[in-house]
């Protein structure tokens, strides 16, 4: 049976929208790379909020980056939600594809179904297959799914050095402030790794004042910091996967998310969970995962 990409004559242009958020936007690169690696002729744009658009900053898969809707060939609906509805519309695509069980999907020429179909697993799958599940079902050919595609400028040049994210979304998902603050004094006086940690601008990082932190700083900076460092230690949000996506070895604490959706893909990692949730998580696991990263300056 015809694909929809066999539809799609040579230079024809793709909207692939992917509006937020960090980690979701992260982990979308590896189905722009299969998708520009089967058909490099195609115009590739991603429709993404301002505020995440240095993520695909630099990426060779795209052609390019857009917060608003561009006329396109094909609408490719990675996000779900009304606003991006409107976006699939506005390009004014003659086929339009998303996954079936987003809201609206009546819009759809192509309905996309779940993951575990495609693929054939009876199983739940990483946020990556997912996505990139998407892709072989428009006509991608199966085959292995890359790690995400991330390009940076070139990194402070500080000494060996440690990025530590101690903030999250919600209380569930963060673990103790004095516990990190316990393994960053680990990593200066027992690996030789400066601690530096990040914080957005609604964070409080007053614990850490003892430290190097780096707060607020632009996307574009803070991907070129996580290029360059020998370890990552945070808990489950976006930053845990900018450093995946540099093969920085990754230690990363979840409480509410379920790590078989989110763990870090396609890098050396530590993955630290409790029954009790990321409180019951100790100071000594946190250590034990550092040390089986073998992190050293």
């Amino acid at each position: 049976m015809e694909s929809l990409l066999d539809r799609l004559p040579s230079g024809s242009r793709i909207s692939v929208i992917r509006l937020r958020s960090l980690g979701d936007c992260v982990l979308t690169t590896p189905a722009l790379a299969l998708l520009k690696a089967h058909r490099p002729d195609l115009k590739i744009t991603v429709i993404v909020d301002p505020r995440f658009a240095a993520i695909f900053e630099r990426n060779p898969d795209l052609d390019g980056i857009s917060a608003g809707a561009v006329p396109a060939d094909l609408a490719l609906n990675l996000h779900g939600g009304t606003r991006s509805m409107m976006l699939t519309l506005a390009s004014r695509a003659k086929l339009r594809a998303g996954f079936a069980h987003h809201r609206y999907s009546f819009i759809y020429s192509t309905r996309i179904p779940r993951a575990q179909e495609i693929l054939g697993e009876d199983r739940r799958v990483h946020t990556v297959e997912h996505l990139v599940s998407a892709m072989f079902w428009i006509g991608v050919p199966r085959g292995p799914i890359p790690r995400a595609k991330l390009v940076a400028a070139p990194p402070p040049e500080y000494p060996a050095y440690a990025v530590i994210h101690p903030f999250a979304s919600s209380a569930e998902k963060t673990w103790p402030a004095e516990r990190f603050v316990r393994v960053a004094q680990y990593l200066a006086q027992n690996c030789g790794i400066e601690p530096v940690f990040i914080a957005g601008p609604d964070d409080a990082p007053a614990p850490f004042s003892q430290f190097r932190i780096w707060r607020d700083a632009p996307l574009a900076d803070v991907k070129s910091l996580m290029s360059g460092a020998q370890l990552f230690l945070g808990n489950d949000s976006g930053p845990a996967h900018i450093a995946a996506a540099f093969g920085v070895p990754t230690a990363v604490l979840f409480g509410a998310s379920d790590p078989v959706i989110w763990a870090p893909w396609r890098t050396e990692s530590q993955v630290l969970t409790s029954p009790a949730g990321i409180g019951g998580i100790s100071y000594d696991d946190a250590i034990a995962a550092v040390e089986a990263l073998k992190v050293r300056a």
